[in-house]
Protein backbone atom coordinates (compact mmCIF):
# COMPACT_ATOMS: atom_id res chain seq x y z
CA UNK A 1 0.00 0.00 0.00
CA UNK A 2 1.03 3.27 -0.93
CA UNK A 3 2.01 5.76 2.03
CA UNK A 4 -0.65 8.22 3.02
CA UNK A 5 0.58 11.13 2.23
CA UNK A 6 1.88 10.57 -1.31
CA UNK A 7 1.05 13.70 -2.69
CA UNK A 8 2.65 12.41 -5.73
CA UNK A 9 0.17 9.43 -6.48
CA UNK A 10 -2.21 10.56 -9.37
CA UNK A 11 -5.70 9.18 -8.82
CA UNK A 12 -6.42 6.67 -11.78
CA UNK A 13 -10.39 5.88 -12.80
CA UNK A 14 -10.16 2.62 -10.17
CA UNK A 15 -9.06 4.56 -7.61
CA UNK A 16 -12.03 7.62 -8.59
CA UNK A 17 -14.51 4.67 -8.53
CA UNK A 18 -13.16 3.23 -4.96
CA UNK A 19 -13.27 6.75 -3.56
CA UNK A 20 -16.66 7.31 -4.79
CA UNK A 21 -18.14 4.24 -3.60
CA UNK A 22 -16.18 4.92 -0.35
CA UNK A 23 -17.65 8.46 0.53
CA UNK A 24 -21.14 7.65 -0.94
CA UNK A 25 -21.71 4.72 1.79
CA UNK A 26 -20.13 7.22 4.49
CA UNK A 27 -16.46 6.91 5.17
CA UNK A 28 -14.75 10.20 5.93
CA UNK A 29 -11.80 11.64 3.52
CA UNK A 30 -9.17 10.56 5.94
CA UNK A 31 -10.30 6.87 6.14
CA UNK A 32 -10.77 6.48 2.01
CA UNK A 33 -7.10 8.27 1.74
CA UNK A 34 -5.69 4.92 3.38
CA UNK A 35 -8.11 2.63 1.59
CA UNK A 36 -6.64 3.56 -1.48
CA UNK A 37 -3.32 4.97 -0.50
CA UNK A 38 -3.42 8.57 -1.60
CA UNK A 39 -3.10 12.32 0.30
CA UNK A 40 -6.79 13.41 2.15
CA UNK A 41 -6.09 16.57 -0.04
CA UNK A 42 -6.41 14.06 -2.71
CA UNK A 43 -9.68 13.29 -2.06
CA UNK A 44 -10.58 16.95 -0.73
CA UNK A 45 -9.61 18.45 -4.45
CA UNK A 46 -11.23 15.44 -5.97
CA UNK A 47 -14.58 15.39 -4.70
CA UNK A 48 -14.41 19.22 -4.75
CA UNK A 49 -14.39 18.71 -8.45
CA UNK A 50 -17.38 16.71 -8.47
CA UNK A 51 -19.48 18.57 -5.90
CA UNK A 52 -19.82 15.38 -4.48
CA UNK A 53 -21.66 14.13 -6.91
CA UNK A 54 -21.06 10.87 -8.27
CA UNK A 55 -21.26 10.05 -12.09
CA UNK A 56 -23.54 8.93 -13.72
CA UNK A 57 -23.17 5.16 -14.94
CA UNK A 58 -22.25 4.47 -17.98
CA UNK A 59 -24.67 1.62 -19.69
CA UNK A 60 -22.92 -0.27 -22.03
CA UNK A 61 -25.05 -0.74 -25.38
CA UNK A 62 -25.33 -4.82 -26.57
CA UNK A 63 -23.95 -3.90 -29.95
CA UNK A 64 -20.60 -2.99 -28.21
CA UNK A 65 -18.50 -5.36 -27.05
CA UNK A 66 -18.39 -6.55 -23.04
CA UNK A 67 -15.74 -6.72 -20.91
CA UNK A 68 -15.78 -10.63 -20.77
CA UNK A 69 -15.52 -10.66 -25.00
CA UNK A 70 -12.65 -8.53 -24.64
CA UNK A 71 -10.52 -10.68 -22.36
CA UNK A 72 -11.60 -13.48 -24.95
CA UNK A 73 -10.50 -11.11 -27.88
CA UNK A 74 -6.98 -10.48 -25.73
CA UNK A 75 -6.62 -13.86 -25.15
CA UNK A 76 -7.04 -15.23 -28.52
CA UNK A 77 -4.41 -12.11 -29.87
CA UNK A 78 -2.23 -13.92 -27.26
CA UNK A 79 -2.67 -17.57 -28.74
CA UNK A 80 -2.17 -16.27 -32.10
CA UNK A 81 -5.92 -16.93 -33.36
CA UNK A 82 -7.16 -15.38 -36.38
CA UNK A 83 -9.45 -12.39 -36.11
CA UNK A 84 -12.24 -14.59 -37.64
CA UNK A 85 -11.83 -16.89 -35.53
CA UNK A 86 -12.89 -14.99 -32.95
CA UNK A 87 -15.38 -13.15 -34.02
CA UNK A 88 -16.52 -16.57 -34.86
CA UNK A 89 -16.22 -17.52 -30.90
CA UNK A 90 -18.22 -14.39 -29.93
CA UNK A 91 -20.63 -14.35 -32.19
CA UNK A 92 -19.60 -11.29 -33.81
CA UNK A 93 -18.74 -10.17 -37.10
CA UNK A 94 -14.79 -9.78 -38.10
CA UNK A 95 -15.35 -6.03 -39.16
CA UNK A 96 -16.24 -5.69 -35.50
CA UNK A 97 -13.49 -6.67 -34.27
CA UNK A 98 -10.99 -5.62 -36.83
CA UNK A 99 -12.51 -2.05 -35.76
CA UNK A 100 -12.03 -2.74 -32.13
CA UNK A 101 -8.37 -3.64 -32.87
CA UNK A 102 -8.66 -0.15 -34.73
CA UNK A 103 -10.03 1.59 -32.72
CA UNK A 104 -8.85 0.60 -29.28
CA UNK A 105 -4.93 -0.37 -29.74
CA UNK A 106 -2.38 1.70 -27.56
CA UNK A 107 0.95 2.18 -29.33
CA UNK A 108 0.41 -1.30 -31.04
CA UNK A 109 -0.84 -3.44 -28.83
CA UNK A 110 -3.77 -4.53 -27.75
CA UNK A 111 -4.88 -3.72 -23.50
CA UNK A 112 -7.50 -4.58 -22.16
CA UNK A 113 -7.97 -1.55 -19.71
CA UNK A 114 -7.38 0.63 -22.21
CA UNK A 115 -9.65 -0.67 -24.53
CA UNK A 116 -12.35 -0.94 -21.91
CA UNK A 117 -11.57 2.99 -20.89
CA UNK A 118 -11.14 4.33 -24.36
CA UNK A 119 -14.78 2.53 -25.31
CA UNK A 120 -16.21 4.27 -22.31
CA UNK A 121 -15.10 7.73 -23.01
CA UNK A 122 -16.36 7.73 -26.02
CA UNK A 123 -19.63 6.53 -25.42
CA UNK A 124 -20.47 9.11 -23.25
CA UNK A 125 -22.63 12.14 -25.08
CA UNK A 126 -22.93 14.47 -22.75
CA UNK A 127 -25.71 16.73 -23.57
CA UNK A 128 -25.24 19.91 -22.82
CA UNK A 129 -26.79 21.70 -19.80
CA UNK A 130 -30.07 23.39 -20.23
CA UNK A 131 -29.04 26.64 -17.96
CA UNK A 132 -26.30 26.70 -20.75
CA UNK A 133 -27.99 26.70 -23.80
CA UNK A 134 -30.93 28.70 -22.43
CA UNK A 135 -30.33 32.22 -21.33
CA UNK A 136 -33.87 33.20 -20.00
CA UNK A 137 -34.21 30.15 -17.75
CA UNK A 138 -30.15 30.64 -16.22
CA UNK A 139 -31.36 34.43 -15.52
CA UNK A 140 -34.56 33.33 -14.20
CA UNK A 141 -32.87 30.81 -11.65
CA UNK A 142 -29.72 33.16 -10.70
CA UNK A 143 -32.42 35.73 -9.57
CA UNK A 144 -34.56 33.21 -7.25
CA UNK A 145 -31.55 32.20 -6.18
CA UNK A 146 -30.49 35.21 -4.61
CA UNK A 147 -33.94 35.54 -3.20
CA UNK A 148 -32.79 32.82 -1.35
CA UNK A 149 -34.91 30.61 -2.46
CA UNK A 150 -34.53 26.68 -2.66
CA UNK A 151 -33.97 24.87 -5.72
CA UNK A 152 -36.96 22.93 -5.30
CA UNK A 153 -38.98 25.98 -4.83
CA UNK A 154 -37.63 27.69 -7.92
CA UNK A 155 -37.96 24.30 -10.15
CA UNK A 156 -41.87 23.82 -8.59
CA UNK A 157 -42.75 27.35 -8.94
CA UNK A 158 -41.38 27.67 -12.60
CA UNK A 159 -44.37 25.19 -13.56
CA UNK A 160 -47.05 28.18 -11.97
CA UNK A 161 -45.15 30.62 -13.22
CA UNK A 162 -44.88 29.69 -17.36
CA UNK A 163 -46.94 26.90 -17.52
CA UNK A 164 -47.37 26.91 -21.62
CA UNK A 165 -43.47 27.49 -21.83
CA UNK A 166 -41.90 24.16 -21.80
CA UNK A 167 -38.42 25.66 -21.92
CA UNK A 168 -39.02 27.30 -18.66
CA UNK A 169 -38.98 24.37 -16.80
CA UNK A 170 -35.75 22.53 -14.85
CA UNK A 171 -35.60 20.25 -12.25
CA UNK A 172 -34.09 20.78 -9.10
CA UNK A 173 -31.56 18.33 -9.57
CA UNK A 174 -30.40 19.90 -12.35
CA UNK A 175 -29.79 23.47 -10.22
CA UNK A 176 -27.97 21.85 -7.82
CA UNK A 177 -25.22 19.90 -10.41
CA UNK A 178 -25.00 23.23 -12.00
CA UNK A 179 -23.86 25.07 -8.57
CA UNK A 180 -21.68 21.97 -7.30
CA UNK A 181 -20.10 21.00 -10.57
CA UNK A 182 -18.30 24.00 -12.04
CA UNK A 183 -17.15 22.11 -15.37
CA UNK A 184 -20.63 22.21 -16.42
CA UNK A 185 -20.34 26.01 -16.89
CA UNK A 186 -24.10 27.05 -16.43
CA UNK A 187 -24.40 28.79 -12.76
CA UNK A 188 -22.18 30.76 -10.41
CA UNK A 189 -20.36 28.88 -7.65
CA UNK A 190 -20.70 31.99 -5.89
CA UNK A 191 -24.39 31.40 -5.99
CA UNK A 192 -23.92 28.65 -3.77
CA UNK A 193 -23.70 30.90 -0.52
CA UNK A 194 -27.73 31.86 -0.83
CA UNK A 195 -28.21 28.03 -0.23
CA UNK A 196 -29.70 27.09 3.40
CA UNK A 197 -26.44 25.45 3.95
CA UNK A 198 -24.15 27.36 2.01
CA UNK A 199 -22.30 23.95 0.47
CA UNK A 200 -20.60 23.84 -1.91
CA UNK A 201 -20.94 20.35 -2.87
CA UNK A 202 -23.25 17.25 -1.86
CA UNK A 203 -22.94 15.28 1.12
CA UNK A 204 -24.87 11.80 1.44
CA UNK A 205 -27.02 11.03 3.85
CA UNK A 206 -25.21 8.13 4.47
CA UNK A 207 -21.84 9.91 5.36
CA UNK A 208 -23.87 11.95 7.51
CA UNK A 209 -25.06 8.63 9.51
CA UNK A 210 -21.83 6.98 9.48
CA UNK A 211 -19.56 10.31 10.69
CA UNK A 212 -22.49 10.99 13.36
CA UNK A 213 -22.50 15.00 12.18
CA UNK A 214 -25.70 16.44 12.78
CA UNK A 215 -26.80 13.45 14.80
CA UNK A 216 -26.81 13.08 18.33
CA UNK A 217 -27.33 9.41 19.29
CA UNK A 218 -30.55 8.36 21.55
CA UNK A 219 -32.08 12.02 21.36
CA UNK A 220 -35.34 11.86 23.46
CA UNK A 221 -37.59 14.46 21.62
CA UNK A 222 -39.59 17.33 22.42
CA UNK A 223 -43.01 15.36 22.24
CA UNK A 224 -42.29 13.40 25.08
CA UNK A 225 -41.30 15.91 27.56
CA UNK A 226 -43.81 16.18 30.39
CA UNK A 227 -46.66 18.07 30.08
CA UNK A 228 -45.32 19.82 33.10
CA UNK A 229 -42.61 21.29 31.69
CA UNK A 230 -44.55 22.68 28.73
CA UNK A 231 -47.58 24.26 30.73
CA UNK A 232 -45.04 26.27 33.19
CA UNK A 233 -46.52 25.49 36.49
CA UNK A 234 -44.19 23.18 37.89
CA UNK A 235 -40.61 25.01 38.73
CA UNK A 236 -37.21 23.35 37.66
CA UNK A 237 -38.15 22.57 33.88
CA UNK A 238 -35.11 24.47 31.94
CA UNK A 239 -34.13 25.84 28.37
CA UNK A 240 -30.66 25.98 27.00
CA UNK A 241 -28.79 26.75 24.47
CA UNK A 242 -25.23 28.41 23.47
CA UNK A 243 -24.29 32.00 22.92
CA UNK A 244 -21.70 32.10 20.16
CA UNK A 245 -19.08 35.10 20.23
CA UNK A 246 -16.36 36.17 17.32
CA UNK A 247 -16.04 33.58 14.55
CA UNK A 248 -17.68 30.88 16.31
CA UNK A 249 -14.19 30.44 18.67
CA UNK A 250 -16.13 30.57 21.57
CA UNK A 251 -19.02 30.55 23.10
CA UNK A 252 -21.22 30.51 26.94
CA UNK A 253 -23.83 28.88 28.05
CA UNK A 254 -27.49 30.09 28.79
CA UNK A 255 -29.97 28.53 31.01
CA UNK A 256 -33.59 30.01 31.70
CA UNK A 257 -35.93 28.30 34.23
CA UNK A 258 -39.42 28.53 32.64
CA UNK A 259 -41.67 28.86 34.53
CA UNK A 260 -39.81 32.10 36.30
CA UNK A 261 -38.03 33.21 33.37
CA UNK A 262 -34.79 32.34 35.83
CA UNK A 263 -31.67 33.04 33.72
CA UNK A 264 -28.01 31.24 34.68
CA UNK A 265 -24.62 32.02 32.78
CA UNK A 266 -21.93 29.45 32.53
CA UNK A 267 -18.30 30.33 31.21
CA UNK A 268 -16.96 27.72 29.14
CA UNK A 269 -13.57 28.29 29.44
CA UNK A 270 -12.31 24.92 27.32
CA UNK A 271 -14.31 25.63 24.80
CA UNK A 272 -17.76 24.50 23.29
CA UNK A 273 -16.67 20.83 23.00
CA UNK A 274 -19.73 18.21 24.56
CA UNK A 275 -17.21 17.14 27.35
CA UNK A 276 -16.53 21.25 28.21
CA UNK A 277 -20.26 21.88 28.25
CA UNK A 278 -21.40 19.08 29.94
CA UNK A 279 -18.60 19.45 32.55
CA UNK A 280 -19.37 23.58 32.69
CA UNK A 281 -23.42 22.61 33.48
CA UNK A 282 -23.36 20.41 35.38
CA UNK A 283 -20.82 21.90 38.13
CA UNK A 284 -23.68 25.14 37.58
CA UNK A 285 -26.72 23.28 38.30
CA UNK A 286 -25.37 21.39 40.80
CA UNK A 287 -25.64 24.78 42.94
CA UNK A 288 -29.31 23.84 42.83
CA UNK A 289 -31.67 22.00 44.91
CA UNK A 290 -32.11 18.60 43.32
CA UNK A 291 -36.51 19.60 43.12
CA UNK A 292 -35.03 22.14 40.98
CA UNK A 293 -33.40 20.06 38.39
CA UNK A 294 -36.06 18.36 36.73
CA UNK A 295 -35.71 18.28 32.99
CA UNK A 296 -33.42 20.43 30.29
CA UNK A 297 -34.56 21.38 26.39
CA UNK A 298 -32.09 21.89 24.12
CA UNK A 299 -31.56 22.31 20.65
CA UNK A 300 -29.99 19.70 18.40
CA UNK A 301 -26.16 20.94 18.84
CA UNK A 302 -23.28 18.45 18.87
CA UNK A 303 -22.11 20.19 22.28
CA UNK A 304 -24.85 18.71 23.90
CA UNK A 305 -23.69 15.11 22.11
CA UNK A 306 -23.13 13.57 26.19
CA UNK A 307 -26.35 14.18 27.06
CA UNK A 308 -26.60 10.13 28.72
CA UNK A 309 -23.57 11.47 30.82
CA UNK A 310 -24.87 15.14 31.57
CA UNK A 311 -28.41 13.37 32.65
CA UNK A 312 -26.52 10.75 34.94
CA UNK A 313 -24.84 13.51 36.71
CA UNK A 314 -27.81 16.15 37.78
CA UNK A 315 -30.29 13.44 37.21
CA UNK A 316 -31.85 16.12 34.76
CA UNK A 317 -33.56 14.52 31.96
CA UNK A 318 -32.84 16.16 28.30
CA UNK A 319 -35.03 16.56 25.92
CA UNK A 320 -34.18 17.89 22.43
CA UNK A 321 -36.07 20.39 20.19
CA UNK A 322 -37.43 19.33 16.38
CA UNK A 323 -34.53 20.62 13.37
CA UNK A 324 -35.17 24.45 12.93
CA UNK A 325 -37.63 24.87 15.63
CA UNK A 326 -36.35 27.35 17.91
CA UNK A 327 -39.82 28.65 19.05
CA UNK A 328 -39.98 25.66 21.03
CA UNK A 329 -37.19 26.95 23.83
CA UNK A 330 -39.03 30.42 23.28
CA UNK A 331 -37.83 31.51 26.63
CA UNK A 332 -34.37 31.32 25.94
CA UNK A 333 -34.35 32.14 22.53
CA UNK A 334 -35.43 35.48 23.70
CA UNK A 335 -32.82 35.70 26.91
CA UNK A 336 -30.21 34.78 24.10
CA UNK A 337 -31.75 38.31 22.06
CA UNK A 338 -31.56 40.18 24.94
CA UNK A 339 -27.63 39.10 25.93
CA UNK A 340 -26.67 40.19 22.64
CA UNK A 341 -27.05 44.04 24.27
CA UNK A 342 -24.31 42.97 26.54
CA UNK A 343 -22.23 40.18 24.26
CA UNK A 344 -22.73 41.36 20.66
CA UNK A 345 -21.50 38.76 17.79
CA UNK A 346 -18.42 40.80 17.12
CA UNK A 347 -17.22 39.82 21.02
CA UNK A 348 -14.26 36.92 21.87
CA UNK A 349 -16.25 35.75 24.74
CA UNK A 350 -12.88 33.65 26.26
CA UNK A 351 -12.30 37.40 28.15
CA UNK A 352 -15.57 37.48 29.81
CA UNK A 353 -15.20 36.08 33.07
CA UNK A 354 -17.84 34.12 35.26
CA UNK A 355 -18.46 36.77 37.51
CA UNK A 356 -19.13 39.17 34.31
CA UNK A 357 -21.54 36.76 33.71
CA UNK A 358 -23.45 36.27 36.81
CA UNK A 359 -23.57 40.56 37.18
CA UNK A 360 -25.13 40.22 34.16
CA UNK A 361 -28.03 37.55 34.92
CA UNK A 362 -28.28 39.51 38.27
CA UNK A 363 -29.51 42.45 35.72
CA UNK A 364 -31.97 39.95 33.87
CA UNK A 365 -33.07 38.51 36.51
CA UNK A 366 -34.24 41.86 38.06
CA UNK A 367 -36.15 43.31 35.56
CA UNK A 368 -39.88 43.12 35.60
CA UNK A 369 -41.20 40.83 33.61
CA UNK A 370 -45.38 41.55 32.03
CA UNK A 371 -45.60 37.91 31.55
CA UNK A 372 -44.78 37.17 35.46
CA UNK A 373 -47.55 40.19 36.23
CA UNK A 374 -44.64 42.41 36.38
CA UNK A 375 -42.68 40.60 38.94
CA UNK A 376 -39.09 39.87 38.46
CA UNK A 377 -37.49 36.62 37.87
CA UNK A 378 -35.50 36.58 40.71
CA UNK A 379 -38.68 37.00 42.88
CA UNK A 380 -40.24 34.11 41.29
CA UNK A 381 -37.63 31.73 41.39
CA UNK A 382 -37.06 32.69 45.09
CA UNK A 383 -39.75 31.49 46.38
CA UNK A 384 -39.56 28.33 44.14
CA UNK A 385 -36.08 27.80 46.02
CA UNK A 386 -37.99 28.40 49.16
CA UNK A 387 -40.43 26.42 49.05
CA UNK A 388 -37.90 23.49 48.66
CA UNK A 389 -36.61 24.34 52.01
Amino acid sequence: MRDRGDHGHRLTEADRFEIQQRISVGESFAAAALAVGCSKKSIQRFIAGTGGLAPKSWQRSPRHLSLAEREELLRGLLAGVSLRDIAARLGRAPSTISRELRRNACRGSYQLVWAENAAARRARRPKPCKLVVNARLRAEVEHRLALRWSPQQISARLVRDYPDDPEMRVSHETIYRSLFVQARGALRKELTKYLRTRRTQRRSHQRTEYSGTGRIREMVMISKRPPEAADRAVPGHWEGDLLVGKGGRSAIGTLVERSSRYVMLVHLPKGRTAEAVRLALTEQLHKLPAELRRTLTWDQGKEMADHVKFSLATNMRVYFCDPHSPWQRGSNENTNGLLRQYFPKSLDLTNVTQAQLETVARELNSRPRQTLDWMKPCEVFGRAVASTG
